[in-house]
């Protein structure tokens, strides 16, 4: 009987020893986060009533404008449009008569070479053969060239050993008629823009990398203009980057339409449709810019004399003017040859005469291709190329 008391009690110690450490176990671990609370549901507001459930409206104070008190100050309040796009405005070139002789200035910067030396050799007491050697020196420096600088100092031998005398002004009147007639007078140097057939002049401008033919193009645009007609140009420089928008930008100056194609597309085929609007538009000169090309590369050459070739198809040539970098001297004359015989070229367009350029590359460069300078560019300014006049010339070489 004992046994089983005994029995009885540690069975009850160990039931109690179990039920502890579970009870602990359980204090131990971390109770689960209590479940979030039910949002707070706004109820949406009530919907008006209509008809007989309509609420009576309720009477409430109301101002009038004139009661209602504005900020100081506050006027009506005016909405701006955006403003229009303008046009740009039309320019008005400076007339070509006379435009040499109000550039004679920097024209005659170029004048120490050639003028004032030969003014100053001549005025020695004793032209010996020393000073003579100087004064062909002095043309040759000047890029007059051989043949031209023998004839002019053959002539002044004679006429000064005739006049016996030389006072300043028998020698500068003596200087001067001797250039003059180097120059060559007697040249047409007319633009010529009038096509017998009755539609549009065409003109082709050509020339080397970096001479400035578009810009020679866009000044020759305002000389046309100013002179009374009516332009239409044509941007075949499709190779060069923004050509297209520098020449259409001098024609927006003067009011003269741009025709252009794509970048890198067919010059001839930009050139053919320039001179077809331009007969539309009964335009009185079409004006083609070409691009740059290098007289040594054969194919591009070819692509220029093909341009050619395909406007005559449209309309004859009516000039072709080589544009030449005067201060690249005698050099100038290497070019002038190649692209004289690939498109017969009427007439010299001589840029950057001013500085230091040497004057008697108007000489020699006729002399080379038989065909006159036309024009000449005197600066950067829009009206800075002007018409080629020998006396004016002449006299802003060898100064007043």
């Amino acid at each position: 009987m004992d046994i089983v008391i005994l029995a009885v009690v540690i069975a009850v110690v160990v039931l109690g020893a179990l039920g502890g450490l579970i009870v602990g176990s359980r204090r131990r671990k971390p109770l689960p986060p209590p479940p979030p609370a039910a949002p707070d549901i706004t109820a949406p507001p009530a919907e008006p009533h209509v008809g007989e459930e309509a609420e009576t409206p309720r009477e409430e104070p109301r101002r009038t404008i004139e009661e209602v008190d504005l900020p100081a100050g506050a006027g009506p309040v005016v909405i701006e449009e955006p403003p229009a796009a303008e046009a740009p405005e039309i320019e008005i070139p400076e007339p070509t008569a006379g435009r040499l002789v109000r550039l004679r200035a920097r024209l005659s910067r170029s004048q120490n070479a050639l003028g004032k030396g030969l003014l100053v050799l001549l005025s020695r007491e004793h032209l010996d053969e020393d000073t003579w050697e100087e004064i062909e020196d002095t043309l040759l420096t000047a890029d007059v060239g051989v043949q031209p600088t023998q004839e002019l100092v053959e002539r002044l031998r004679e006429r000064v050993k005739v006049l016996g005398t030389r006072t300043p002004e028998e020698l500068r009147g003596l200087l001067r008629e001797e250039l003059i007639t180097l120059v060559g007078p007697e040249m047409d140097r007319t633009v010529h823009t009038e096509n017998p057939a009755g539609g549009p002049g065409v003109v082709m401008v050509v020339g080397v990398n970096g001479t400035g033919k578009t810009t020679t193009t866009g000044k020759l645009a305002r000389v046309l203009v100013a002179d009374g007609n009516t332009v239409v140009l044509g941007a075949a420089d499709t190779f060069r980057a923004a050509a297209a928008d520098q020449l259409q930008t001098w024609g927006e100056r003067v009011g003269a339409h741009t025709v252009r194609g794509p970048e890198g597309g067919d010059p001839a085929s930009v050139a053919f449709d320039a001179v077809k609007e331009g007969k539309e538009m009964a335009a009185g000169a079409v004006l083609i810019d070409t691009a740059g090309r290098l007289h040594t590369k054969t194919g591009l050459m070819d692509e220029l004399g093909k341009v050619k070739r395909v406007v005559e198809k449209q309309a004859p040539l009516d000039e072709v003017l080589l544009v030449l970098d005067a201060t690249t001297g005698q050099n100038g004359l290497v070019q002038a040859r190649v692209f004289a015989e690939v498109v017969d070229i009427t007439g010299i367009v001589l840029t950057k005469l001013d500085g230091t350029a040497k004057g008697g590359i108007v000489i020699a460069v006729q002399r080379e291709l038989g065909v006159p300078v036309k024009l000449i560019g005197l600066g950067e300014g829009a009206d800075d190329l002007a018409p080629f006049e020998p006396d004016a010339f002449v006299d802003a070489l060898i100064g007043e």
